[in-house]
């Protein structure tokens, strides 16, 4: 049905709300997001359709395969509503136990329930487990109830509803200063106030205007734009569609990265029927507003999510940023006027629309407003996406949420903000969360990756990793940038096997504030802040590395030896049965010795010693 006015489209949703609530089925959500679909869910959710048509539930179960739920350690997830009930890691080998006594029965099947990290007891309902109930979920919380690539789905969480309070009662410029009052900054990284980019597009007077969602989203560990553009498009295209409204745009794109199928298939389709419904196109609802949207997808260069590289690739050009004298309001893509926001930033908009600024702005800090999204990925025993209010602190996201380090091991350092972002030590732990906070420990908000670290990880080591991603991702328009990065990790080779100088540290702090200052973008500006925050909390690695030859962490394999302590070892075998290359020899319940010609410094022997036997020299 194509919706010619605001009200045909208030008539549908309404019938479509009390069509819904007279239903008396049970509901079935399985994540079908990346990550699940990498454990299995697909498989999963196939089984499922023809198990709940052979046992003739079909008239009692509805299943919905839904977006990324956020708790990707569990995959795949398995929630029952509208008790809630949470099975975790379901397999196709669980769905007949699953179906026959939880779904015809009425049991809680015990051994398929998610057992918390830290009290070790089982959690029955979604709702009851920690790493859910201490979120506050504003853009996440209707990824676990949506098909998305079902608009009715979408209807019935009130989508488009903002759409049609704007189109109905609000001027742009209403908009524009609602959006100003509620404080709400891009969540790209740069976190510019939103309103005020409208506003300045807004005024320019021009025949042609566009907007952008950039979902180029390149940081390892990150995946926050994905799980929304794959479990939630209507959400981000309604925001868009707002935005273009308030600053008078008919043409948009969202720039989605090459590596992101999924999201690219269920964007299209929303797409699609949003323009099959009236939604997008021309003469939206009936009120003359006309707003196209189209996909772009990026080749996956890093750099091309700076704004002014991304509009040069959309327009066919080679992915280089360009300086910022003239923004973007005035002469973005084709020299026209734009805005260009990310994902999360355009999600939050329609949220804002119908609560209103004042709900939004009492969200977060002073400065910082509304919640954030952070992909909470590495040595954290609750991997996954976290929704949370500006201004909490890291302690809080790693050991409350997170429930603290794999293997009960010592938190090292956090890296927030990407590959150009600061590495933060366990003294700072208590840093709030928000853009001007973390800008003051030398890290930075980012798009909000967050990789947690043990005390396994060798801080040198992680400077040089990142280093050697940005070496590739430079595009190399800048001397400084090209050649400063490659250098810095030069040094950090050198210093990570062992021929470390005096001197090099110096070095080191010399090139990344030449390369801080004389970069033209984002990329190179920010590059050295892996380097400089490393050299600024963990100095004395560095020192160990080039002064006394040592890796205090294990991990610089010329800079390291293993060794069992004999006083220690209880010749349980854990480390001889683990050995890939068989180096350590030794009889049960006597001590045993590790073969230094063959050991090849992995660390499993280290890893899976349960006695600290096993020493690091």
């Amino acid at each position: 049905m194509k919706f010619n006015s605001t009200k045909d489209f208030q008539i549908y949703t309404t019938k479509l709300k009390e069509s819904n609530k007279s239903k008396e089925k049970i509901t079935i959500t399985v994540c079908s997001g990346t990550g699940c679909q990498a454990h299995g869910s697909s498989e999963v959710i196939s089984a499922l359709k023809d198990k709940i048509t052979s046992k003739n539930l079909s008239q009692k179960v509805e299943l919905k395969a839904t977006g990324c739920h956020g708790f990707c350690e569990r995959g795949p997830l398995f929630v029952i509503h509208p008790q809630g009930v949470f099975y975790e890691r379901v397999k196709v080998d669980m769905l007949d136990e699953i179906l026959d006594e939880t779904i015809i029965n009425g049991k809680v099947i015990e051994k398929f329930l998610y057992k918390d990290p830290s009290t070790k007891d089982k959690i029955t309902l979604e709702k009851d487990i920690r790493f859910y109930s201490l979120q506050e979920r504003i853009l996440l919380k209707n990824n676990s109830f949506i098909e998305p690539d079902k608009i009715d789905d979408y209807f019935l969480v009130d989508g488009y509803t903002a759409l049609c309070k704007v189109l109905q009662n609000m001027s742009p410029t209403h908009i524009i200063d609602e959006i100003k009052k509620s404080g709400l900054r891009g969540r790209g990284g740069g976190g510019f106030p939103t309103g005020v980019k409208w506003e300045s597009s807004q005024k320019i007077k021009s025949n042609k205007k566009y907007i952008i969602c950039n979902a180029d989203e390149g940081d390892p560990g990150a995946y926050m734009d994905r799980s929304l553009l794959e479990g939630n498009p209507h959400l981000v295209i309604e925001g868009m569609l707002i935005g273009a409204y308030a600053v008078g745009a008919d043409e948009g794109f969202v720039y989605v990265r090459h590596e992101y199928p999924l999201a690219v298939k269920n964007l299209t389709t929303a797409i699609k029927q949003a323009e099959e419904r009236g939604l997008l196109g021309q003469n939206i609802l009936g009120t003359g507003f006309n707003f196209k949207l189209h996909v772009s997808r990026g080749g996956g260069a890093f750099v091309c999510g700076e704004s002014s590289a991304l509009i040069a690739s959309i327009e066919g050009k080679a992915g280089e940023p360009r300086a910022k004298h003239i923004h973007m309001s005035e002469r973005g893509l084709w020299d026209k006027p734009t805005v260009l926001n990310n994902v999360e930033t355009w999600g939050n908009i329609p949220f804002i629309i119908n609560n209103g600024a004042d709900w939004f702005s009492k969200i977060g800090t002073e400065g910082s407003k509304g919640t954030k999204i952070f992909s909470l990925v590495g040595k954290v025993n609750n991997t996954g996406l976290v929704e949370v209010p500006m201004g909490v602190t890291l302690r809080h996201i790693i050991f409350d949420l997170g429930g603290g380090i794999l293997n009960k091991r010592k938190f090292k350092a956090v890296q927030t903000g990407g590959p150009s972002g600061g590495c933060i030590p366990e003294s700072l732990l208590d840093t709030k969360v928000d853009f001007d906070e973390l800008i003051k420990v030398g890290s930075m908000m980012g798009s909000g990756g967050m990789i947690v670290m043990d005390e396994r990880t060798c801080m040198v080591d992680v400077a040089k990793y990142f280093l050697n991603f940005l070496k590739d991702e430079s595009c190399g328009k800048c001397t400084t940038c090209r050649e400063g990065i490659k250098r810095m990790h030069e040094i950090l080779q050198k210093i990570t096997n062992g021929e470390g100088e005096e001197g090099d540290i110096e070095l080191l702090e010399n090139i990344a504030e030449v390369v801080k200052e004389a970069s033209l973008c984002g990329l190179g500006k920010t590059a050295p802040n892996p380097v400089l925050s490393t050299l600024r909390y963990f100095k004395d690695e560095y020192l160990a590395h080039i002064r006394d030859h040592k890796c205090p962490a294990g991990v610089c394999k010329n800079l390291t030896t293993f060794k069992i302590d004999e006083d220690k070892c209880v010749g349980c075998q854990a480390c001889y049965k683990n050995c890939p290359v068989e180096a350590i020899s030794g009889s049960k319940k006597e001590p045993h010795k590790i073969d230094q010609s063959k050991c090849i410094k992995c660390g499993i022997c280290y890893d899976s010693c349960k006695f600290d036997a096993v020493k690091i020299n």
